[in-house]
């Protein structure tokens, strides 16, 4: 049987793939390492445990839910981002729970995408923004992002691209794979260039309280609302990717199109999941300033991995990981996988990320300082190995 058209440009994930090899190797000895993946080790904060686990205890919350989310975790989410992004919404027309903020990539793109159109992608930045516009037979147009740039977009090279057809731009700040911060000249360039080229600005924004005191929104910009769109997430702020909760916020008229799509897929999301979401974005700053206590400490001693690799990185990133250059510009496919059989620890390459990462590593801070430490110890050991080549 032939599958769809929309599939024949797109593999399976690489990390599905990596991390299925990187079990095999486990299983025969001795556990890899796993410094690739951004998935958060830390507990939420305990009462959102506490009050998941009280709800789901009771009897009458286990039905469908409104496909628009209760409207006290939409009126949680517009005071998280009054408190924090300094931006007023709408609860009721200008926020969308989602189940994740992966899903609104998808929900966004069903909506405003026909065969043939094209949307500004980044090279280096988040597969499934390519992988989702291919979904839909939209076509991909990549537009760089790299040392060169700055990790930020060259406005001057989009503004002489051939930009008919577009209709849409991913943008992710702070960058991930490179940490890039955001900054408010960047997203008053992005709304300039979206309102003066009919283009949607999709800022997708799970980053931004990862070892970063003053988080912001492209909402917050003059005129944003006319044509930027923002995908937020608790995944990462608040340790809890696995519960799948997060939002897509904007005016009306440009988030209604993804809550048609989304109303004609999915259910709902589990009452005691929503409850305890408003639990998590009312969480005290302390909480959060606890947290990237310890990111920092872990970044120190990635510090130490990377300076043991031969490595060359910048220290003023944000987000979960830490992006550093390959010895000589390596490419990183061979590199990280020098690191993974010889020193049995897994890296991410940068090159799954576009072409423009070939030369880069990606490594994560979501393991106890323990077992970064004995990563280091693994590296040293085994560093002749893996630089000879």
């Amino acid at each position: 049987m032939e599958v769809a058209r929309r599939l024949q440009r797109t593999r399976e994930y690489y990390f599905s793939r990596k991390l299925e090899e990187i079990r095999r190797m486990s299983a025969e000895g001795m556990p890899v390492i796993n410094l690739g993946i951004g998935n958060p080790d830390m507990p939420p904060p305990q009462g959102v445990r506490r009050r998941l686990a009280a709800l789901a205890a009771e009897p009458d919350v286990h039905g469908y839910q409104s496909y628009r989310g209760l409207p006290a975790l939409r009126e949680a989410f517009a005071r998280w981002y009054g408190e924090h992004y300094g931006v007023a919404l709408d609860p009721a027309r200008e926020v969308v729970p989602l189940i994740g903020s992966k899903e609104g990539i998808f929900y966004l793109s069903m909506a405003y995408l026909n065969p043939g159109d094209r949307v500004l992608v980044p090279d280096v930045g988040y597969p499934a923004y390519r992988a989702v516009t291919e979904m839909v037979e939209a076509v991909a147009v990549p537009y760089e992002i790299s040392a060169a740039t700055g990790w930020y977009p060259d406005f001057d090279v989009l503004e002489r691209q051939d930009l008919r057809g577009v209709k849409m731009m991913w943008v992710n700040y702070p960058n991930m794979p490179s940490g890039r911060p955001a900054t408010r000249g960047l997203f008053e360039r992005l709304v300039a260039f979206g309102r003066r080229h009919g283009i949607l600005i999709c800022h997708d924004n799970p980053y931004s309280f990862i070892l970063n005191d003053e988080p912001l929104s492209i909402l917050s910009v003059e005129g944003a609302r006319g044509t930027a769109v923002e995908l937020n997430s608790l995944s990462k702020t608040y340790n809890m990717a696995g519960w799948r909760v997060g939002m897509l916020a904007g005016a009306e008229a440009l988030v209604a199109p993804a809550f048609t799509v989304l109303s004609n897929i999915e259910s709902g999301i589990f009452k005691p999941l929503q409850l305890a979401a408003v639990e998590a974005v009312n969480t005290p700053r302390a909480w959060l300033q606890e947290q990237n206590d310890r990111y920092r400490r872990r970044r120190t001693l990635i510090y130490r991995l990377l300076d043991t690799l031969g490595c060359r990185y910048d220290e003023g990133g944000q987000g979960l990981f830490v992006w550093a250059a390959t010895p000589g510009g390596e490419d990183a496919f061979a590199f990280i996988d020098r690191v993974l059989y010889e020193a049995r620890v897994f890296i991410t390459p940068g090159g799954i990320f576009g072409e423009n990462g070939r030369g880069y590593v990606r490594v994560s801070l979501c393991e106890e300082e323990r077992v970064i430490e004995e990563a280091i110890e693994r590296v040293e050991k085994n560093i002749e190995k893996i630089l000879t080549y």
